[in-house]
């Protein structure tokens, strides 16, 4: 027969299993988190350290000389101990072998702090020996173990609970109860308390920890998507406006051309008296549609010049190019132009366009290289304006880097280059330049 409940069967194994698996995870295959960085940050409740210039040292790393101070002198304590102890007992036990019994109680407590569950796993192991030797049976209160061991031991399982998953925690306090309660029947009670109390602690310090790291990483999530969310509007914003000063711009090349078309038509009928009356019409009808197509157009681009109250002149083009570069002469830049082919021959809105680009580039190299040398070419051949901004690092600097900013400059020059199918790149020189070059197509692809 097939079983109905598959899921429910595997649910109740495990449940059944947990109790053998949390001891395994403790005492074989467990592992705790990676070991915390040693330059982290001194807790607060140790602010007084400050007076004495001890938080100039890493805390991680004070922490792991304390460790080590402090098993040294449980190491020596422990063995002076057993010494005392071992006197009364017989057989007599050698001292090699009480000291390799307090270096293994002791060692435990310079391992924590990187090794939380191999520290457990030693101290454990330390303990159960000497508690089997007896060696303490007739102490002052008549316990089985070690002090020195004791102390050890709590502090690793402390260290054990803040570092290690809740099934490795549980298992180490099952079978730490389970060995105590063989090694120690009548009193039970007492080293169940002894081994709940640290491991608790430690418990309450991990899950503070992990709520911890998890609202940091939400709010480091929350303010990774606001700032994508800001880039994406400043692009938007960079991209719609540059858009809205093109559509400015193309207004008055077409409208320029619109308006010649309208003359165009109504003086050819006057050129030749014998023009045929189906022409006549035809030109009418041509000057009447030009018109109404540029009294369209001024309509639906006033309303762009209306609302941000910029001025109703024609934009600038190459042939103010001697205009722009004198006035980039005056700001320090050393400036070496050339222009192969007849920029006359470049259409209004291209030329528009690359007024504009070099415009930026210039813009540029004034902010983020003063100083340097800048070649500017501008080659207009087949059907095509090349154009290219290179300006060397700033002057007396081998390279420089451009601080932050939005890049909306780059953004602006690229919308403008696509609105004619051409194409800009812009990037770094291996020398610590920038270089700005564009193409752009003087007629309109088919």
């Amino acid at each position: 027969m097939s079983s109905e409940n598959p899921g429910g069967a595997g649910e109740t194994f495990r449940l059944l299993t947990r109790p053998i698996a949390w001891p395994a995870a403790a005492l074989v295959t467990g592992r705790a988190d990676p070991p915390l960085p040693d330059d982290r940050p001194w807790p607060g409740w140790l602010g007084w350290t400050r007076r004495f210039r001890l938080d100039r040292v890493p805390y991680g790393l004070a922490t792991q000389v304390l460790d080590v101070l402090v098993a040294v002198a449980t190491l020596l304590g422990t063995y002076s101990l057993l010494q005392n102890q071992t006197a009364k007992t017989e057989p007599y036990a050698p001292h090699w072998y009480l000291f390799a019994c307090s270096f293994a109680l002791a060692v435990p407590l310079a391992l924590r702090q990187r090794h939380p569950v191999g520290a457990f796993r030693v101290s454990a192991f330390a303990m159960l020996v000497t508690t089997t030797h007896g060696w303490m049976v007739d102490s002052p209160k008549d316990l089985p173990y070690v002090p020195g061991g004791v102390f050890v031991l709590i502090l690793v399982l402390y260290t054990l609970a803040a570092r290690s998953p809740r099934g490795v925690t549980i298992g180490a306090g099952l079978a730490l109860w389970v060995a105590a309660f063989l090694l120690d029947q009548q009193n039970p009670a007492g080293p169940a308390v002894v081994i709940v109390l640290p491991l608790l602690a430690g418990s309450l310090v991990r899950q503070r920890h992990l709520a911890y790291r998890e609202l940091v990483e939400r709010d480091e999530a929350a303010q990774r998507e606001l700032a994508e969310q800001e880039r994406r509007h400043r692009d938007t914003e960079a991209v719609l406006k540059e858009r809205q000063r093109i559509a400015r711009e193309l207004h008055d090349v077409v409208a320029h051309h619109m308006s010649m078309i309208a003359i165009q038509a109504e003086a050819a009928p006057y050129t030749v008296p014998e023009v045929p009356d189906k022409i006549r019409s035809d030109l009418k009808e041509i000057r009447a549609t030009a018109l109404d197509a540029l009294t369209e157009m001024r309509r639906i681009l006033g309303v762009l010049r209306s609302e941000d109250g910029m001025e109703r002149a024609p934009q600038p083009g190459l042939e103010r190019l001697d205009t722009l570069l004198s006035g980039t002469h005056g700001s320090g830049l050393s400036l070496h132009t050339k222009v192969v082919g007849d920029l006359d021959e470049v259409p209004q809105g291209v030329s528009i366009t690359a007024y504009r680009i070099l415009q930026e580039a210039l813009s540029n190299a004034m902010r983020h290289a003063p100083g340097s040398r800048v070649d500017v070419e501008l080659i207009q051949k087949e059907g095509i304006l090349l154009l290219s901004v290179i300006n060397g690092p700033p002057s007396g600097a081998q390279s420089t880097i451009s601080p932050p900013g939005s890049g909306h400059g780059l953004v602006g020059m690229r919308e403008r280059a696509a609105m004619l199918n051409g194409g800009l790149t812009a990037k770094a020189t291996p020398e610590g330049g920038f270089a700005v070059t564009a193409t752009l197509p003087l007629k309109p692809r088919a």
